[in-house]
């Protein structure tokens, strides 16, 4: 099949561009011809993977966003492909596919964290607006034949605040690469990474992957480390936020040089093997490749139940998923009593076991058989 693929940017950094990139790759290696359509490539796509570049209005986000979502699909209809698969905002496409669930229900959970002041700007915001507007005649409307959700709580959230039908929904969970992600590598690595960063070899060692300190869940960990539980535990975050100095500041007031930020990572497979476990108590995340790549390092994970992610622990891993990660009293024995459960090398191999079931290939084999079934319709 000839597949086209869009998104507003392609790049490594985002998990969104990321996934963009793997799905190129993934449809490729499975022998389809595959059309790259971006308005921005700050990688070039994979190689045997043709790109195109999108023209939009260069007069901030909100014209880029409108333009891209009016002007891609008339852009991309001109190559004639059998599936047009979209990564972002079009009116029109084949398979819509949502990484984050609906921006009405991201802004309505955002604003009860974030205060009067957050829900004031987002309601003047045109950027928003416009965001809201676009959502609402791309899932209200016939411009998708398929959404294809990262989770089941993604599908939920569709549901929820546009009334689609079930069937119209396909549930396909994120893969992760089995091989970069290792549990050889934490005796090989770890304690490297550890000297690195000056934590002890036999401290316990937590570790936050992300970017957007809050959205991820930081807060909620830092107002627990000074308490008893966490005095002799420490916390590596790899990520950046465009308020890192205030995360620092607050990290040196209630644990001095027990947590430690390393920024983003190009090599973030070396920290997961450094660590005893793996938290993301995350306010919103419609799935959360991090708990991935710590299951596939052998490593267990702490993760907030409303998390797409947290529906695919099983067994002795589900008490990881944490119902009420708001509450401190409720996150800081979840993470004591993983911890405790860290050093169990049958919870590891049960880890790495059951991301075996999500690596890339067989990913893509579910998505290839989406994406002909819709081509036929």
């Amino acid at each position: 099949m000839r597949i086209a693929l869009a998104h507003k940017r392609l790049d490594l950094r985002g998990g969104t561009e990321k996934d963009l990139y793997r799905t190129a790759e993934g449809l490729r290696d499975l022998g389809h011809e595959v059309h790259l359509f971006c308005c921005e490539f700050d990688v070039a796509a994979p190689a045997g993977v043709q790109s195109h570049q999108l023209p939009v209005l260069p007069l901030g986000r909100t014209a880029r966003l409108v333009s891209l979502a009016v002007q891609g699909p008339k852009e991309i209809a001109r190559f004639k492909c059998d599936v047009v698969v979209s990564f972002g905002r079009m009116l029109r496409q084949d398979v819509l596919r949502c990484g984050g669930g609906s921006h009405r229900g991201f802004l309505q959970r955002m604003a009860l964290s974030g205060g009067v002041r957050r829900r004031l700007w987002q309601q003047l915001s045109p950027y928003h607006r416009s965001l809201l507007a676009i959502e609402e005649r791309e899932f209200c409307s016939d411009s998708y034949k398929k959404i294809l959700a990262v989770s089941a709580e993604v599908k939920r959230d569709l549901m929820d605040h546009y009334a689609i039908a079930d069937e119209r929904i396909a549930v396909i969970y994120n893969g992760v690469d089995t091989e970069r992600f290792h549990p050889a590598k934490r005796d090989a690595i770890g304690p490297s990474v550890r000297r690195r960063n000056q934590i002890p070899l036999d401290a316990p060692l937590v570790l936050f992957v992300g970017n957007g300190f809050q959205r991820k869940g930081l807060d909620r960990l830092l107002t627990l480390w000074d308490a008893q539980p966490m005095k002799e535990v420490f916390l590596l975050v790899v990520g950046d936020d465009a308020r890192l100095g205030h995360y620092k500041s607050w990290a040196e007031r209630v644990a001095p040089g027990r947590i430690v930020f390393a920024g983003r990572r190009d090599d973030v497979e070396n920290y997961y093997a450094a660590a005893d476990l793996v938290a993301l108590p995350s306010l919103q995340e419609a799935f959360g490749n991090v708990v991935l790549e710590a299951l596939a390092s052998g490593m267990p994970v702490l993760v907030s139940a409303t998390a797409g992610a947290a529906e695919i622990l099983a067994g002795r891993l589900k008490k990881g998923a944490v119902a009420r990660s708001e509450d401190s009293d409720e996150l800081a024995k979840a993470l004591t009593d993983l911890l405790s459960s860290g050093s169990d090398a049958s919870l590891r191999r049960e880890a790495r076991q059951l991301a075996e079931e999500y690596s890339w290939p067989k990913h893509f084999v579910k998505v290839d058989a989406l994406l002909k079934e819709v081509a036929v319709h």
